[in-house]
């Protein structure tokens, strides 16, 4: 289904890769972490091509609700407690820098980029509100805690930090893939060592970075035990009341809320792939109970990569893969990340140095608890025995009733009715 972006623009097209090539970097996956890298390695003069194995922003980052922001649920308590002050002052800082990026990049008004107050709110627990205020404020960001709100519910508190953004991604895309080296419908079917085997060719390239959502490599990097996936769903209503600010709910299932030009987008109804969730449904019915007379403009699902820690992987692939780059678990903030990712990404290609490295690092630690609930996911899933099975590494496949779909629980991969591969990490259809 189409998002409300979608509906309202389409990407530009770009030709099939005919033939071989050779460049200095070679981008993989077409999303907005992709296209920013492509865009930074042009406008830097770099030698660069960008291959995409569909089409450009028709994955998650068509799919976003949009919000770019430092607040990325409540996360800066979190990382002080687990990594100390200097660790989450450069997370910060890095998204601070994104925004400023996105402000310079849309200040022609050409990507509906709108500043608005955020909030992170809690239905029952107060005290990580406030716990949360405390962290912005121990690292000089105003922060403010809220008890009323203009939700149509009552919380237990919320915390607000001004100055934040919203933007079109669609008109995002339009514009910074301008003139941009990419070849669609060039699907990567094999990667070795400074080369990648695609539908059309070979491409050898100097450096390889890999921007496809979940990393499409398994032998390095552990990245089916670092990464699980996790499905969320999206709405657009007309007739309703929207909100000025931008609301979503310290729990990983719980409503988002925001305005997107008088109509107002919901998201919710959230669960690990291949697992039982609210879907739509939860989405109708909280509607039905707090908009009544509103219509749905639009609806649609979106796929994200989560990580151990809260904290995305961008950098080496990992510490045994030389010149190979990745840029995965955007923890469900993948506008503001891809920023992030792009300034990172494009500073080791070209051989700078850049402090978020360490922060950003795909081999810190995977000792957290999170590990054992992936493990355990997986072996379930190798256990389980039932057909059809997920051609990425072999685990059982549940029937998405909701988008009539097969999805793993594993390792997130999708695929539709007809067994064609709709989410990665599996790269192959399914064997009919």
């Amino acid at each position: 289904m189409e998002s409300i972006w979608e509906k309202e623009i389409t990407p530009r097209s770009f030709e099939r890769l005919r033939g071989d090539l050779k460049t200095d970097v070679l981008i993989v996956g077409g999303g907005l972490a992709g296209l920013l890298c492509a865009y930074k390695l042009h406008e830097a003069g770099v030698d660069y091509a960008l291959v995409e194995a569909k089409k450009i922003f028709s994955g998650t980052s068509g799919k976003s609700t949009a919000k770019i922001t430092l607040q990325h649920g409540l996360i800066y308590d979190k990382l002080l407690r687990k990594y100390g002050k200097s660790f989450t002052r450069g997370y910060l800082n890095a998204n601070l820098k994104a925004m400023d990026e996105y402000r310079t990049l849309c200040d022609g008004g050409e990507c509906d980029l709108t500043e608005r107050s955020a909030y992170v709110y809690s239905l029952e627990n107060r005290e990580k509100i406030e716990a949360e205020v405390r962290a912005y404020e121990s690292l000089g960001i105003n922060a403010h805690f809220c008890k009323n709100t203009e939700l149509p519910f009552s919380v237990a508190g919320a915390v607000r930090i001004d100055g934040q953004l919203e933007i079109n991604p669609l008109k995002l895309a339009e514009k910074i893939s301008r003139g941009l080296n990419v070849y669609e419908n060039t699907k990567v079917l094999e990667l070795g060592k400074n080369e990648a085997t695609v539908h059309g060719g070979k491409i050898r390239a100097k450096k390889i970075i890999i921007a496809t959502h979940f990393p499409i490599l398994n032998k390095h990097g552990l990245y089916p035990l670092k990464l699980y996936q996790h499905r969320s769903y999206v709405m657009a209503l007309t007739g309703a009341d929207t909100p000025s600010g931008m609301y979503v709910s310290d729990r990983r299932d719980g409503i988002s809320i925001r305005d997107y030009n008088g109509h107002l987008i919901l998201g919710g109804g959230a669960h690990r792939t291949g697992k039982e969730g609210g879907g739509w449904q939860a989405l109708e019915d909280f509607a039905q109970k707090y908009y009544t007379g509103a219509h749905v403009a639009a609806k649609w699902a979106a796929q994200d990569c989560i990580s151990l820690d809260g904290v995305a992987y961008i950098g080496e692939y990992s510490k045994r893969a030389k010149n190979l780059f990745v840029a995965t678990g955007f923890n469900k903030w993948g506008l503001t990340t891809s920023m992030v990712a792009a300034d990172l990404l494009c500073d080791l290609v070209t051989g700078k140095k850049n402090e978020l490295a360490e922060i950003f690092s795909p081999s810190r630690s995977i000792f957290h608890k999170q590990l054992i609930v992936n493990i355990t996911e997986s072996v379930k899933g190798l256990l389980t025995p039932s057909a059809p099975r997920c051609p990425h590494l072999g685990c059982a496949l549940k029937y998405n009733k909701a988008e009539h779909s097969w999805d793993c629980s594993c390792h997130g991969s999708r695929f539709g009715e007809d067994g064609e591969v709709i989410d990665n990490p599996a790269t192959d259809d399914l064997r009919q």
